[in-house]
């Protein structure tokens, strides 16, 4: 026996030398399941991965086997029963001269080569047991020998070293993978260029690293613990298809969602059999991780990473990786946050400086002038330069309230959501708006506390009559001026408190017969408040007015 495998030595050292080649781990099984073949001179071989457990098989890489006959056979043996089973729980080489006359065999699936001589070995790693390798049906009709099973004990020895080596770049190469993805996660939240979509950051290099079909980040509902508003909602989602995702929401009562809120990771074999996993969304899917993303102990959303329903689990490697990137992901929206917030407050200083400047300095600047003006017109004779001065008086006056008007504009939050804004904020915001397709910037004056005294319902109308008035103006007058007062002390005729909006412009005026459908919308809309909407020619008799007025607060709507 020594001598023959002496003679055989090259052979069996070309082999090892072959397998000992490349440093990537599926390649490198590969390469080990196609040399024992060559090397046992087998039709068929194949190499079956353990899984997590060491109960079944993960992968089954195989040699021989035609993709008509693998299409076949349909899916890929677990591993759970017959010699392949056999030998998973028991690692030791199993020689046979006839699988099918064997006790221990189920049988080959419909559509399988037939087959007969067998050969199994166990492939170690260190200590682990890693998988098995098989082989079947030795050329020429001969049967396995104690010299083949000897050599392939001597292959799987080498074929251990291979793939310890190969795990080790993959878990180096995987390990830098995801360093490098959280760094340029971290650089894109704190440059300030993804502020908007920090969470969709967050997704699409989270997909990329875990080389998942989807990426999910889901965040707390805002309903109360336990109530039917609370749970885990999607806000965020990158797939090839995410159409659906967004809005999805994991219910309260759904153990897994205390379990993440709790800080804890969740990991699922199949998303579309767990029972945990109820969402019509996890039907898509097969094993998904799902990482709270959480600093300092609070949790600030969660991570779902699915692969599709025939995907590889996630690999403990895999999973220790996704879950450093989830901490360190949070880590980085909590620094974004806090970097806008200490943008904001330097652009509120900048701003409460310019309207101190504005205020202490200009404001004041502008009432001396008045006064002088007014001084001046008391000794004046000439009529025409009583009239002048009283003009300028008057401008300085309008232009006072304008200053005022930007001093508050400066102390409003930038971007601040039009829902949230005050009644000021938002008549602003039309008022800016309109500039653009108007050419010029109107003037705006606010009389009384109007964020403090107008209902929101009400609010809501003025600004949208507001706009109507700034589009027509635009469409029809060919003005070259608009004056626009806001003022929440005005009075109804049944003397009831209200808010009067008024719009004088220096344009074309109303044609007669013209269109009144905007005007008749302003009508509508004030009428359904309890107020009222008029128009007419400005105060000199040219352009046009319109006053727009509702009560304070709207009535009640009706039982």
């Amino acid at each position: 026996m020594a001598s023959q495998i002496t003679l055989r030595l090259p052979e069996l050292l070309e082999a090892v030398v072959s397998v000992g080649t490349g440093i990537e781990l599926h390649t490198t099984l590969r390469r080990i399941v196609e040399t024992a073949a060559e090397l046992a001179d087998a039709r068929y071989a194949a190499l079956g991965v353990l899984d997590a457990d060491g109960t079944g098989l993960a992968d089954f890489i195989t040699y021989g086997v035609g993709e008509t006959d693998a299409a076949r056979m349909g899916a890929l043996p677990d591993g759970h029963a017959g010699l392949l089973g056999e030998l998973i729980k028991h690692p030791v080489p199993l020689r046979l001269a006839d699988l099918s006359a064997d006790d221990r065999s189920v049988g080959l699936p419909p559509g399988h080569p037939p087959m007969k001589t067998f050969v199994g070995v166990p492939i170690r790693v260190h200590t682990e047991i890693f998988g098995n390798l098989y082989l079947t049906e030795k050329r020429g009709g001969w049967q396995f020998t104690d010299e083949d099973t000897r050599m392939l004990r001597i292959l799987a020895m080498e074929a251990g070293i291979a793939i310890g080596n190969a795990r080790l770049y993959e878990s180096a190469r995987q390990r830098e993978h995801w360093i490098s993805g959280a760094a340029a996660v971290t650089t894109a939240l704190l440059t300030g260029d993804a502020a908007d979509d920090a969470l969709d950051v967050v997704a699409v290099w989270a997909r990329k690293l875990a080389e998942s079909a989807a990426a999910l980040v889901l965040a707390p509902r805002g309903g109360k613990a336990g109530g039917p508003d609370s749970g885990l909602e999607v806000v965020a989602a990158s797939a090839a298809d995410p159409e659906g995702m967004v809005g999805t929401v994991i219910p309260a009562e759904n153990p897994i969602v205390a379990q993440l809120l709790n800080g804890e990771p969740v990991f699922v074999d199949d998303a579309a059999s767990d029972p945990r996993t109820t969402t019509r969304l996890a039907q898509r899917f097969g094993p998904t991780m799902m990482l709270p993303l959480q600093s300092n102990d609070r949790v600030i959303g969660i991570l779902a990473l699915p692969r599709p329903p025939d995907g590889r689990p996630f690999s403990e490697t895999e999973r220790v990786l996704a879950t450093q990137f989830a901490a360190q992901a949070a880590l980085a929206l909590v620094l974004a946050d806090v970097q806008r917030d200490r943008e904001r407050l330097a652009v509120y200083e900048d701003r409460d400086r310019i309207a101190r400047d504005l205020h202490d300095l200009v404001i004041q600047r502008l009432f001396a002038t008045g006064m002088m003006l007014e001084g001046a017109g008391r000794r004046a004779r000439t009529p025409e330069v009583i009239e002048r001065i009283g003009h300028a008086v008057d401008e300085l006056d309008a232009t006072i309230q304008e200053v005022r008007t930007a001093i508050y504009a400066l102390q409003q939050g930038p971007g601040d959501d039009a829902a949230h804004s005050g009644l000021r904020a938002r008549a602003l915001r039309e008022v800016g708006t309109a500039a653009v397709p108007l050419g010029f910037q109107p003037s705006v004056r606010f009389v009384g506390a109007v964020d403090a005294l107008v209902g929101e319902p009400v609010g809501k109308n003025l600004v949208a009559a507001l706009r109507e008035v700034l589009s027509n103006a635009f469409r029809h007058a060919r003005a070259s001026r608009i004056d626009v007062t806001v003022d929440a002390t005005a009075a109804l005729p049944d003397g009831a408190l209200a808010v009067r909006l008024t719009a004088t412009d220096d344009g074309v005026g109303i044609p007669e017969g013209g269109r009144r459908s905007g005007l008749r919308n302003l009508a509508r809309r004030a009428r359904s408040l309890g107020g009222s909407s008029t128009y007419g020619p400005g105060p000199d008799g040219t352009g046009t007015t319109v006053v727009w007025e509702a009560p304070l607060q709207a009535p009640p709507e009706p039982d």
